[in-house]
């Protein structure tokens, strides 16, 4: 797998460096995840795989396959959930957040934002507890809460630069644009000239995108020719290669054209324009080309030109209104991708629990027993188990009917079920097969068992039958075994000691329960609990 080590420690590290390190390259990385989720099933490590699905998620939805990510991701919330795997929960509540970002739905991002950060803890690493309060703070300026932004945005800047986190300067990028789209223009340069400072004593490049920011604030103070110096610096920082982004360059030049307009360079203005408009057409970037439109009706208008300005003001309108009938569209083509993934999770789940129900009873079956009863004996010493037993069913079957029979069985099933659920919250009754039910007990001893089985058996007989069975009579036998005296602590010896004491209990004269008791210490033998009433 290309040189990939395949080990659960080396796996692991390098999942963190794409969790936790800032890349450019989310192809490169969406590659490497995939490869790393290949590895990790060969270990046949589910953590590992859910990471590795995860950051597959998020490099999905920095390449701009929003369905993608939304698709993916639920699949990592529940194996989340299901294990308690607190710190990929509050990843996954991070990239969710960012999904309904691209959805404009601020109610939710915000929402999955807020858990993103409760989640944290000491096991988070440095650069969660930065990174997920900056998000949180970009979610509360999307959703107008600038004032609550601005305290989440220092609370991480301080911890960036207590820790050194590499964060520090993306995340004063976000800060300084928010002040500045918010309309706070004095606060906007102060977080940016922090921010040239901080990288200036790091010895570190100021990205091109963090440029392009600190060149919209010196716009918006009407310092043009810093706006020019700084987008110039951009844009060579960009032709270096190392960043991605299709509309990076496009984007970078048409900010550069507004500083040049402001410094009243409208043929410099002009140029840059046209190369950015070039350069959106020959990369189909229509969203911003509408931005190119807009720029250019100002253009126009600041040489004068106010036909032409208002001739390209209408093109930028209709285009304006084109693209945002396609970003609706598709946002409503996510959100249902979204909606059917749920929908097709919630029926599987639907599936899952239909599978494990007996479908006459409503009772759980032996395929939930099968896997629900061998955790149980391993981890609980006090565990009791009883195996039930319909007295002469066949009568029932054959004197009044089958359909007689099933009714029978069903309420028998819900007096059962009723009365366990009021006297051992955390038991379960299952059918497993013909007329004999399981009754499981977790932490009640055999004495405790005994008691509560025999009222069991006293509610079964006590019910009125003579509506369904005419005065046939219907009772059950119980035998009964804990997995403190079994042999061997396996389901099979557990419910064969169960199946034996049930025997006793028929051979005894039926309608009774069975279980062993201790007698100075021998061998536990047959004895009765509660006698034929």
């Amino acid at each position: 797998m290309d040189g990939l080590a395949t080990d659960a420690e080396t796996l692991s590290a390098a999942l963190l460096a794409i969790e936790d390190e800032r890349s450019w390259d989310a192809h490169a990385e969406l590659a490497r995840s995939l490869e790393i989720e290949q590895a990790a099933l060969a270990l046949g490590d589910e953590l590992l795989v859910a990471r590795a699905q995860l950051c597959q998620a998020n490099m999905r939805l920095r390449s701009g396959d929003v369905s993608g990510a939304a698709a993916q991701i639920w699949r990592v919330h529940q194996w989340a959930v299901s294990h308690d795997a607190r710190q990929l929960l509050a990843r996954t509540h991070l990239v969710w957040s960012s999904i309904h970002q691209h959805l404009s739905d601020a109610e939710q991002a915000l929402e999955h934002a807020v858990l993103a950060v409760e989640l944290l803890d000491d096991d988070s690493t440095q650069h969660m507890h930065v990174w997920h309060r900056t998000k949180l703070a970009d979610a509360l300026y999307a959703a107008g809460s600038m004032d609550a932004a601005r305290i989440r945005y220092r609370q991480a800047e301080q911890l960036a630069v207590e820790t050194g986190s590499p964060a520090l300067l993306c995340l004063l990028n976000n800060y300084a644009f928010t002040e500045f789209d918010t309309g706070h223009q004095e606060r906007a340069q102060e977080v940016a000239d922090r921010l040239l400072r901080l990288a200036a004593e790091r010895g570190e490049l100021l990205e091109p995108a963090y440029l392009d920011t600190i060149g919209w604030i010196q716009i918006g103070n009407e310092r043009y020719a810093d706006a020019e110096a700084t987008m110039r610096q951009c844009i060579e920082r960009h032709a270096e290669g190392r960043y991605d982004g299709a509309d990076a360059m496009a984007m970078y030049l048409l900010t550069l054209a507004r500083a040049q307009r402001g410094l009243g360079a409208c043929e410099r203005a002009q140029s840059t324009l046209d190369e950015s408009r070039r350069q959106c057409l020959e990369r189909d970037l229509g969203d911003l080309l509408v931005r190119v439109h807009q720029e250019q009706a100002e253009l126009h208008a600041a040489r004068g030109e106010f036909a032409e300005a208002f001739a390209v003001h209408k093109i930028f309108f209709s285009a304006y209104q084109a693209r945002h009938s396609v970003q609706r569209e598709a946002r409503t083509r996510t959100r249902q991708a979204m909606f059917e993934t749920a929908e097709a999770r919630q029926e599987a789940d639907r599936f899952r629990e239909q599978a494990r129900r007996d479908p006459l009873t409503g009772l759980h079956n032996r395929r939930y027993v099968d896997e629900r009863l061998p955790g149980l004996i391993e981890s609980d010493p006090a565990l009791t188990v009883a195996l039930v037993d319909l007295d002469h069913f066949k009568q029932v079957n054959d004197r009044l009917s089958h359909n007689v029979g099933d009714q029978v069985l069903a309420l028998v099933a819900d007096l059962l079920a009723r009365e366990i659920a009021m006297t051992c919250p955390d038991g379960f009754v299952a059918r497993m097969g013909g007329e004999e039910f399981l009754i499981v007990l977790p932490d009640t001893t055999i004495p405790q068992a005994a008691r509560l089985l025999d009222d069991v058996r006293r509610v079964v007989r006590g019910h009125d039958w003579t509506p369904v069975t005419r005065g046939l009579p219907v009772t059950v036998s119980i035998g009964v075994a804990a997995a403190s005296e079994a042999t061997a602590l396996t389901q099979p010896a557990l419910l064969s000691t169960a199946d034996s004491r049930l025997y006793a209990a028929k051979h005894a004269g039926r309608d009774r329960v069975v279980s062993a008791t201790d007698r100075r210490g021998d061998r536990r033998g047959y004895a009765e609990h509660a006698s034929a009433a």
